[in-house]
């Protein structure tokens, strides 16, 4: 029988906080290993409890979600736990500062449950989430805190490659750019796959602050 999936909550409201514990304990495959209110708190508990998956907010007390993911996620941490990102997104201004600290995803705290659990379930699988409806907007605006490359480098890809960034940069899941495309899901997974290793990206998010960076989306 497959291991569940151990999931640390960490919201400051305990009401959300609440309401997530219930949502995720609900399902088979997954556990509660945690909760906590705060960033300090949440990286404490992830250290003790070695979790699969931090589903973390942005604005609290003590610590706050971006500081929180840095020490789970950032460059240099030893063992990384993954972060999934809660976010309000029209009032937290520094969700993008989140995914470049480590996080390898975010969600709208207004998704739907089976959302979130899809959610936790890519991350735990090592894959990164973008929310294929807010992405642009993400990035867009904030846009011009990311630092353009001196130059555009000759790319180590495809015309088909270039393609698929663009429309990854753009906040298209995989089957919205297969059907873009016109090309199978499995096939748009192999250029993903791809580009990420040409480019050594870690994964989706990487990818798409290096397409604005480089100056291949605006």
């Amino acid at each position: 029988m497959t291991a569940p999936i151990r999931v640390l909550v960490c919201d400051d409201q305990m009401l959300i906080r609440t309401g997530l514990v219930t949502i995720i304990g609900a399902q088979p495959d997954f556990e509660v290993a945690g909760e906590c209110g705060d960033g300090r708190a949440a990286v404490d508990l992830a250290g003790k409890l070695r979790p699969d998956v931090v589903v973390m907010d942005v604005r609290m007390p003590v610590l706050d979600g971006i500081e929180a993911t840095r020490l789970l996620a950032g460059a240099g941490v030893p063992h990384p736990v993954k972060v999934l990102v809660l976010t309000t997104f029209n009032l937290d201004e520094y969700v993008y500062e989140a995914l470049r600290a480590g996080a390898s995803g975010f969600l709208l705290k207004d998704a739907p449950p089976d959302r979130l659990l899809h959610g936790i379930r890519t991350v735990a699988s090592g894959a990164a989430l973008l929310d294929p409806e807010v992405t642009r907007r993400l990035v867009g605006r904030h846009a011009a805190r990311i630092r353009p490359a001196a130059t555009t480098p000759d790319l180590p890809l495809t015309p088909r490659e270039l393609e698929v960034l663009r429309l990854i940069a753009d906040g298209l899941s995989n089957s919205e750019i297969a059907a873009s495309l016109v090309i199978s899901p499995e096939t748009v997974k192999t250029f993903v796959s791809r580009i990420l290793a040409k480019l050594d990206l870690r994964d989706r998010v990487q990818a798409v602050v290096y397409a604005y960076r480089h100056g291949l989306v605006t």
